[in-house]
């Protein structure tokens, strides 16, 4: 720790001729450029497959897809300005394809994050561990992770979850929109009451074999079961506080100390829905609207359909910004402590949205020039960026070391999950 902080005090401010240069920005700049920024999840594969057809190709992530006919939240210029130097991509899947279907997807899922990576080896490389993580940061590279973005993707099995991992897969996120017979998700019917004996299995299984336990996405029930069952520290990989605003994905001032007490790490979200209550409000009209007008709902911006330009004009979106970020990046802080806090944007997986000065995944620094403004010193900032997230890593593997020798979990019948 006293080397890095040498390293802030050394390091020069970058200098801006078209404006009075700002203390904090400075500061903040000098401290990602010293501890760059792990980042809990991004759906740039999913967009890539929507947009492209999975064509890694066919994407120039060299130049600004700030300007493509589609926008993206993220390109290779963006990640070195934000000082990203780890990047949970995720290998998400609608929810409602399940069965082997689920299991095919996932795997091009996984492929097109690796022929992403394999596309820009001066830039990305690969990792699975902590190790790998701060190898490739110190190359000056962006540490290139997988997470699988919900429990259907496994198809009840765990030999699936098994290879995975094999795959390179650092974490699981239990559940997605949908609840299944063995997790509940928060934005569905209960069906299993938290978690079910294989549910367990599950998490024991995750344990066992190093992949980190993901409750982003999970219920308040299932959170709490998967806190009892599991021997390791879990991670929100993109969650926000619900005393701040009460979206169904946000966690609750109780859940949020038992993760601290678990060892785990909470990843605050960009999405304003998770932000602020006022949003939430606009765009459950801004929906209703557009289900009347048969145009999708879950675009914003320039990528509007015509009706909801429209909309927008009349209806002026609630302000969503980097201090909103900051609020709940502070409130998991005060209420878990700030060995517990990190960031996950979910950017490309918020239909083009962001809070304002934080549109992309440039945005980073400016949201740490915020928490300078507000008396946070440098070793917390440094916790926040990557500390917090790599000591949860360690624990994980910590753990998976000391279970090596017990044999691999037995799923339990089919028919009784």
């Amino acid at each position: 720790m006293i080397s890095l902080l040498l390293m802030l005090a050394a390091a020069d401010p970058p200098r801006s001729a078209s404006s009075k240069p700002d203390p904090a920005l400075a500061r903040a700049e000098r401290v990602l450029a010293a501890a760059s920024l792990i980042d809990g999840h991004n759906d740039l594969a999913w967009e890539i497959r929507d947009t492209q057809g999975g064509h890694v190709e066919a994407i120039d992530l060299t130049r600004g897809t700030d300007r493509l006919p589609r926008p993206l939240q993220t390109d290779l210029d963006r990640l070195r300005r934000g000082h990203v130097g780890g990047q949970f991509w995720s290998v998400w899947i609608p929810a409602d394809v399940t069965g082997p279907r689920a299991v095919e997807l996932t795997l091009e899922q996984i492929d097109i994050v690796r022929r992403l990576v394999a596309a820009h080896p001066r830039d990305l490389a690969l990792a699975s561990d902590a190790a790998g993580i701060r190898r490739i940061m110190k190359d000056g590279r962006t540490a290139s992770l997988i997470g699988v973005e919900g429990g259907h993707q496994i198809d009840g099995r765990l030999a699936v979850l098994r290879q995975y991992r094999a795959l390179g897969v650092a974490y699981l996120t239990l559940t997605h929109a949908r609840s299944l017979d063995w997790a509940d998700s928060a934005t569905d019917a209960p069906r299993s009451g938290g978690l079910s004996p294989f549910g367990r299995q599950v998490v024991a299984e995750m344990n066992r074999i190093g992949m980190i336990v993901d409750i982003a996405h999970v219920s308040d029930a299932t959170m709490a079961a998967v806190l009892a069952a599991t021997t390791a520290p879990v991670i929100a990989s993109h969650s926000s506080a619900r005393a701040l605003t009460a979206a169904p994905r946000n966690i609750p001032d109780d859940l949020l100390r038992a993760i601290a007490a678990n060892g785990g790490v909470v990843m605050v979200n960009c999405y304003p829905a998770f932000l602020s209550d006022d949003w939430r409000a606009w765009d459950a009209a801004r929906t209703a609207y557009a289900a009347g007008a048969g145009v999708p709902a879950d675009v914003y911006g320039d990528r509007s359909p015509a009706p909801l330009v429209a909309w927008d004009r009349a209806h002026p979106e609630p302000r969503v910004d980097i201090a909103t970020v900051a609020d709940h990046v502070e409130h998991v802080a005060r209420v878990a402590g700030r060995n517990h806090v990190g960031l996950g944007g979910d950017y490309d997986g918020i239909g083009g949205t962001g809070p304002v000065g934080m549109k992309g995944v440039d945005g980073y620094p400016r949201l740490f020039a915020e928490l300078i403004r507000r008396g946070w010193r440098d070793r917390d900032l440094v916790a926040l960026a990557q500390g917090n997230v790599l000591r949860l890593m360690e624990r994980v593997e910590a753990v998976a070391a000391s279970l090596a020798e017990r044999p691999p979990v037995d799923a339990i019948d089919r028919a009784s999950r």
